[in-house]
């Protein structure tokens, strides 16, 4: 290894952890090889013995290497080691009903039971918020914002909030005016307004398969129809299928989640993205995007939005606060371009504005809470959870198990044996107080009955690894009794 040294303000453990994962995931450390001494360490990166120290903590919190008492530090896991991606499943491309509300009813009657082990749950854990602050700016709301939060808010939403999330725009790129912005009760109501603003009764919809159930519930109560269009983990929504559906069906919007799908996690490249505006909106079609992971990334930088893309005010962006800091709160936004007119007169209609005190608190928050700080933690956790979950999944699930290598958000899609029904699957776990969810719920026509996504959201612990231990040998007894 080369001496190295340190100009930039990134801190300085993080850099030489950063450089030995490199080496490790390239397999110039291979697993079993010791890794230098600390002292060793320390002179070979002209660092202090305490950095060196939490370079190591560091990657051994990640799982890459470990301890062995009296000997040192060895690596533990090589990302060679990930097993096969999931396959693609092309839907046909038929214009259908929807219906999914009975599999998700079933699903969500005990999914956030507090006794059991919650791989179903895509929400930041508890421990992982920062709950004290989030409080202070409760109470700083309840004590200045005029009538105390009691009245109605402004139906478009709190103009500081609408000021805050505004300049969030600025890390995907955009330039957003606060009068662009319609604050909604969660992601999920901005996505169905920007629906139902540009669709009508009969309607064909273009979705993304698979994706969030949520966004099939929406299209299912609005008396929708669907065209579903393939998404893989590597690559994203499918460009080629997308078009020939525009050619063959009156499609009035597509729906997409660009960044960090879920289930899949998958990111589409910035050039896919560009192509992705160009298509739709080049077709006078609305673009509903599906932000709302885009803040969750494991690399570098914030990936770029499909709105950052849009020169004809075509794209309906959608976000909100659920995934990256205060899922209870239900702060979420659509900034839908030139059909925000409609978006206002149908949250004006569906519940006149969002609530007061959620709204205010999270404009303080978000302007006095040090949001990116938090951010910058939290990527780390779940960054981190990733890791440690993918190698249980590869020492406990059996060898034909294929998983998904999400690059951001919450959970991992994953392919079991063709004999293996995952409904049956979750309903032997339930059993054991294990909770996943069946990979059925998200398309409306695929069956993907050997399909489960499972949320990585709570930190790794005893528990995690009994549940998947678990889980392992419920799937192998279940394969090996042909179920």
């Amino acid at each position: 290894m080369k001496k190295n040294s340190f100009t930039t303000d990134d801190h300085k453990y993080l850099q030489v952890a950063d450089g030995l994962e490199k080496m490790i995931a390239e397999d110039v450390l291979r697993i079993g090889d010791k890794l230098p001494s600390v002292r060793m360490l320390s002179e070979e990166y002209g660092i202090s013995m305490g950095t060196a120290f939490q370079a190591y903590y560091h990657l051994e919190g990640r799982g890459l290497v470990e301890s062995r008492p009296k000997s040192g530090y060895y690596v533990r896991f090589n990302h060679n080691r990930f097993r096969e991606l999931p396959d693609c499943i092309e839907p046909t491309a038929l214009s259908h009903e929807v219906s999914v509300k009975e599999m998700i009813a079933s699903i969500y009657s005990d999914i956030v039971s507090d006794d059991v082990i919650n791989f179903a749950l895509a929400v930041p854990d508890p421990s992982l918020v920062p709950a004290a602050k989030i409080n202070k700016s409760v109470v700083h709301a309840l004590r200045n914002s005029k009538n105390h939060c009691i009245g109605y808010e402004n139906t478009q939403g709190n103009a500081e909030l609408r000021q805050q999330i505004a300049k969030l725009s600025l890390n995907w790129g955009g330039k957003i005016k606060p009068n662009e912005v319609v604050v909604t009760g969660g992601c999920l109501e901005a996505i169905m307004l920007c629906i139902k603003a540009v669709t009508k009764h009969g309607d064909t919809v273009a979705v993304e398969c698979p994706t969030y159930f949520g966004t099939y519930q929406s299209i299912e109560s609005l008396g929708l129809k669907v065209v579903e269009i393939p998404s893989d983990p590597s690559n994203g929504i499918d460009l080629k299928a997308l078009q020939k559906a525009i050619k063959k069906y009156p499609i009035k919007a597509v729906v997409a989640v660009p960044n960090f799908n879920n289930p899949l996690g998958t990111c589409m490249t910035d050039d896919n993205k560009k192509k992705l505006v160009e298509l739709v909106t080049g077709n006078n079609i609305p673009l509903i995007e599906d932000d709302i992971y885009g803040e969750l990334f494991f690399g570098k930088s914030r990936p770029r939005s499909c709105k950052y893309y849009d020169t004809k005010n075509l794209v309906m962006y959608c976000s909100s606060l659920s995934k990256s800091l205060a899922p209870g709160y239900r702060i979420g936004w659509a900034i839908p371009g030139k059909f925000i007119d409609e978006v206002k007169q149908l949250k004006r209609i569906q519940n006149i504005s969002s609530p007061s005190l959620t709204q205010a608190a999270m404009a303080h928050y978000l302007k006095n809470g040090r949001y990116e700080y938090h951010l910058k933690n939290l990527r780390k956790a779940l960054h981190t959870q990733n890791l440690r979950y993918m190698q249980a999944l590869i020492q406990y699930f059996p060898p034909d198990t294929k998983i998904s290598r999400p690059a951001g958000g919450f959970a991992f899609w994953i392919e079991l044996n063709p004999q293996l029904d995952s409904f049956k699957l979750r309903t032997e776990a339930m059993k054991h107080k294990i909770s996943i969810v069946p990979g059925k719920i998200f398309s409306a026509s695929i069956d993907y009955s050997n399909y489960i996504r499972l949320s990585f959201s709570k930190p790794w612990s005893d528990d995690a690894d009994y549940g998947l231990m678990m889980l392992g040998k419920i799937i192998r007894k279940m394969v090996g009794n042909g179920q």
